[in-house]
Formats: C-alpha cells, structure tokens, sequence
C-alpha cells in the first residue's frame, strides 16, 4: 500500500534505480578489490596503507550519509542524490590520475562521500511511497539488480589488470557515476512532494538522529543489519590478501571466486523474495539468523582446519550471503516503517550504521591483526555473535 496518494514512481521503477544507486557501492569495492595488492607494489605503501584506502572510504560513506538524508528531506531526492553522485564522479577522476597514495586516499574519500547517496536516498524513496512486506519486497529487488554489478565488476576488474593499470578502473567508475547522474535526470520522478519536505535547521536535524537513537523500534533492526553487513564489508577487504597473497590466486582466479559470494547473494534473493509473499518480518529475520550463525562458524573454524583451501574461506563467505538477502531487506523496512515523516533521515541513519559496522571492521582488522586470514577468523565470528542476539530481542518486542 502507498503511503499517501502520491506515488513518484511504480514499485518497478524504485527498485531499478534503488538498484542501480545501490550498487555503485559494491563497483568501487569489487572492482577495485582485483587490484589492491597491485596498488599496494605500484605505490610503494604497505598492507596496512592499502586497507586504509578502504578504511577512509567506509568512514566517508559512513558519515556523508547524515548529511545527505536532511538534504533529501529539504530539497527532495533526485536533486540530492544528482549532486552526490557528482562527486563521486569527481573522486573517481582523482583516482584515475593518483600518483600517490595520499591522492589516492582523497580520492576514495570522495568516492566515498558522493555514494553515500545512494544507499540513502533508495531506501527513503521506497519509505515515501510502500509500506510494510511490500517494502520489504521492493527492498529485496533492490537487492537482486544491484547483484548485476558485482557479478560483472569483479572479472572486469581481473581483466583490466591483464591489460592495464588499476588507474583505468577509476576511469570506469566515473564513467557509472555520470550514468547514475543521467539516470536521476532523466528516468526519476521525484517521490518527496513538496507539502511533506522538512525544514533545513540543525536543531531540527540533531532532534530528529536523537528521536531514531533513542527509539528500539528503529535502533533494534538497524543494529541488527549494521553488524550482518559490517561482517561483508570486513571480508570484502580482506579476501584480497587472502586469496591473492596468502593463497596465492591470481586475479582473474580471484575473480572467479568471488562468483561463489554473488551467486549465493542472488540465489539468497531469490529466496528471499519467494519468501517475502510468505513471511511475517520477524520469520524472515530467524531464517536469516540460522544462516548467519552456520557461516560465523565456519570462519572460526574452516580456514584454520583447511589452511590451504578457497573452499574453506568461501563457503562461510556464501552463506554470510545468503543470510543478508534474508536479513537486510526486512531490518531497513522495519527500522524505518514508524518514521515516514524523516524518511530521509532514517535512510541516511540506517545507512551510517551499516557504514560504520564495515569502517570499525575494516579498521579492527587492519589495527588488529597482522595476518588477513586471523582477522577473519576472529571478526567474523563475532560480528555473528552480536547479530543474533540483537535480532532475537527485536524479534521478541516486534511479536509483543
């Protein structure tokens, strides 16, 4: 059902280009990722400076977001995300001719600030026009078209390194910068009218963060999502050094193992959305919680009994997949389903959490550990540790 009888866009049409905002996100990560040790032979830095180039992106990602949802709530969506999207475009120029690692890194952080919009901005513009387990549905196929990207980004990432530098890679994100830009547009209808945008006023604003904060109904499920994908993020920047350099893959090899984490992410989402038709809310969280619990098992045990099998690593990387699909789409509808009124807000808050769970996992893991492999050993399973519990108290406060 609509929330009002003004609808911007069709379920359809949200979903493609949530979709698409979306998965700009996973490109900078999964294209880039094939690169990473190179990056780190051809600057002359370390491990630790080439985790840190995903570091000050997580934290940009992480906290432009709280800037983007109370712009989105004044100055309506498509704008907004129009101008993040611009500089992200602009941070993937500066990539693109980084001879440093100290440009590389104002790059990412630039990267990172612009598609923070794109998170943020997807989710409130669902809020503004569904509600319920029909947000949840659209959510869930926002899920299945931003797969495309990382099935795709990954082995043309390996193939560029064949051919080229990692500057060419950048070049490529801009280029999917500028057809996001074009995308808002001219295929986006506005979902915000103009009677329901909020006042620009920091005291305001700093109300509204407080009201989420303080308010289980929305912090119980964004936690929960928070630390599910703060667990991909962490593994997302450490599969490089373990498969490539602990494990000795090449990058096209690398590649192709990371056909195991996208294809149980969309055969997750396909699940996912069956079930969606089927489901309460919190069914569709205890089903993702068994997954998540089997896969922070299998990194605390697989990689240390197999020290020398892909299988071993990717196997609790796909169900930490498949868990998401199930997890991810339920926990934003839920925490933001009592907040219409901030629903940029709320987008931008959700995705600060998710944000910062990928930023704190990636900056343990890197301040942490010396060994990439450990550090997934360790993080992973915790980060499950936390989730479950979490999730069963907001499932016990949902069912009250």
């Amino acid at each position: 059902m609509t929330t009002s009888p003004f609808v911007g866009m069709s379920a359809r049409r949200t979903a493609i280009i949530g979709g698409l905002m979306v998965a700009t996100g996973p490109l900078s990560l999964t294209l880039y990722a094939p690169a990473l040790p190179s990056i780190v032979a051809d600057l002359g830095t370390t491990d630790a400076g080439g985790k840190l180039t995903l570091t000050v992106y997580f934290a940009a990602f992480a906290l432009a977001q709280l800037i983007c949802g109370p712009l989105s709530d004044r100055y309506g969506r498509r704008a907004v995300g129009v101008g993040f999207f611009a500089i992200y475009v602009l941070g993937s120029l500066v990539g693109a001719l980084a001879p440093t690692l100290e440009m590389l890194l104002v790059g990412r952080t630039l990267q990172g600030f612009g598609v923070s919009a794109g998170v943020a901005l997807s989710r409130a513009m669902v809020r503004d026009q569904f509600l319920g387990m029909e947000a949840v549905r659209i959510l869930t196929l926002v899920n299945l078209i931003l797969t495309v990207v990382p099935v795709i980004a990954p082995t043309l990432g390996s193939v560029l390194m064949l051919a080229g530098s990692w500057h060419v890679m950048f070049a490529i994100m801009a280029g999917f910068g500028l057809a996001i830009i074009a995308m808002l547009g001219l295929g986006a209808r506005e979902t915000l009218p103009e009677a329901a945008r909020v006042p620009l006023h920091p005291v305001r604003i700093a109300g509204n963060y407080a009201r989420l904060l303080a308010s289980p109904d929305f912090m119980l499920p964004a936690l929960v999502q928070a630390l599910a994908f703060g667990g991909f993020y962490a593994f997302a920047a450490l599969l490089p050094f373990v498969l490539i350099d602990a494990l000795g893959l090449t990058p096209f090899q690398f590649a192709m193992a990371l056909l195991i984490q996208t294809g149980s992410f969309i055969a997750g989402n396909v699940v996912a959305a069956r079930l969606a038709r089927r489901l309460e809310g919190s069914q569709m969280i205890a089903f993702g919680l068994v997954l998540l619990a089997i896969g922070g098992a299998g990194f605390a045990v697989a990689p240390g009994l197999f020290p020398d099998s892909v299988l071993a690593v990717m196997a609790p990387v796909s169900f930490w997949m498949l868990a998401l699909a199930a997890i991810g789409p339920t926990a934003t509808a839920a925490a933001m389903s009592r907040f219409g009124d901030i629903a940029g807000a709320a987008g931008a808050m959700t995705g600060f959490l998710q944000m910062g769970g990928g930023f704190l996992a990636s900056l343990l893991a890197s301040a942490l550990f010396d060994d990439a492999r450990l550090a997934m050993m360790v993080l992973l399973p915790l980060l499950a540790a936390l989730a479950i519990p979490t999730a069963m108290l907001h499932c016990r406060r949902a069912a009250s």
